[in-house]
C-alpha cells in the first residue's frame, strides 16, 4: 500500500499517518523527520540542508526529493515498496515531480488521501495546540494566513489526484479514533484491487461510498 497525505494544518495528518504505516506495516516518511535525521547523521544532503537553515533559506523542493527518493528505495529494499508520505507534496509543482520519482521507481501512489475539516475547526485546534505547546507566535491570524495559503497553493492538487482517479476523502473533523477506522476500513477494501484495476477505470470517492471505488469491480 502505498499513499501521499493531503490536508491542511490541524487536520492530523502526522496521527494518521502513523496509524496506517502501523496497520500496514510500511514506513511512516514524515519530510520534517527527514531533514532532521539526514541533518544529524551529517549525511551529504543533510550537510546541504544545514547550509540553506545557516543561510536563512527555506530548504529547496529538490534536496527534499532527493531525500524521499532515498526513502523510497529504502522501503522498496526493506519491505516491499510500501510508504505513508507526510509532509509532501504542498503543490503542483511538488506532486508532480513526485510522480515522476514514483513512475521511475515503478512506486507510484495508490491513494492520496484527503483529511477534510472546516477552517473554523482547524482554527481551534490550532490555537489549543500553541497554547498547550506555549507557542505565542502561533496566533489566529497567522493561522489563517497559513490556511488561506493551503487553500491557495496545496488545495488545488485535490482535483489532479481526483482527475487520475486515486483520491479518497475522509472527515477529518470526527474523533481520531472514528477516522483511523473509516481510512483503514477503505484501504483495506481497496487493498486487494489496486493490482487489477488501473488508474483511469477507478473514481475518486468519500468514504461513504466505497463501492464506486474502482467502478463495478
Amino acid at each position: 500500500m502505498r499513499v501521499l497525505l493531503v490536508a491542511p494544518p490541524g487536520a492530523g495528518k502526522g496521527t494518521q499517518g502513523a496509524l496506517i504505516a502501523t496497520h500496514f506495516g510500511i514506513p511512516h516518511i514524515a519530510t520534517g523527520d527527514l531533514l532532521r535525521d539526514h541533518v544529524a547523521r551529517r549525511t551529504e544532503l543533510g550537510q546541504a540542508v544545514q547550509e540553506h537553515l545557516d543561510r536563512g533559506e527555506l530548504v529547496p523542493d529538490a534536496v527534499v526529493l532527493d531525500m524521499v527518493r532515498d526513502a523510497f528505495i529504502e522501503s522498496r529494499t526493506s519491505n516491499g515498496g510500501g510508504y505513508v508520505l507526510d509532509g509532501m507534496p504542498r503543490n503542483m509543482t511538488q506532486a508532480r515531480a513526485l510522480y515522476e520519482i514514483g513512475r521511475s521507481l515503478e512506486m507510484t501512489a495508490d491513494v492520496a488521501l484527503h483529511l477534510k475539516a472546516d477552517d473554523e475547526e482547524l482554527t481551534r485546534r490550532l490555537l489549543a495546540r500553541a497554547a498547550l505547546e506555549g507557542r505565542s507566535d502561533d496566533t489566529e491570524e497567522v493561522i489563517r494566513r497559513r490556511l488561506a495559503l493551503y487553500h491557495e497553493v496545496t488545495h488545488p492538487i485535490v482535483d489532479w489526484y481526483a482527475e487520475r482517479g486515486i483520491l479518497v476523502s475522509v472527515d477529518a473533523v470526527q474523533p481520531v479514533q472514528r477516522v483511523a477506522r473509516q481510512i483503514l476500513t477503505a484501504l483495506e477494501a481497496m487493498r486487494p484491487l489496486i493490482d487489477h484495476v488501473p488508474e483511469h477505470a477507478r473514481r475518486p470517492i468519500d468514504l461513504t461510498s466505497l463501492g464506486t471505488a474502482f467502478g463495478h469491480a
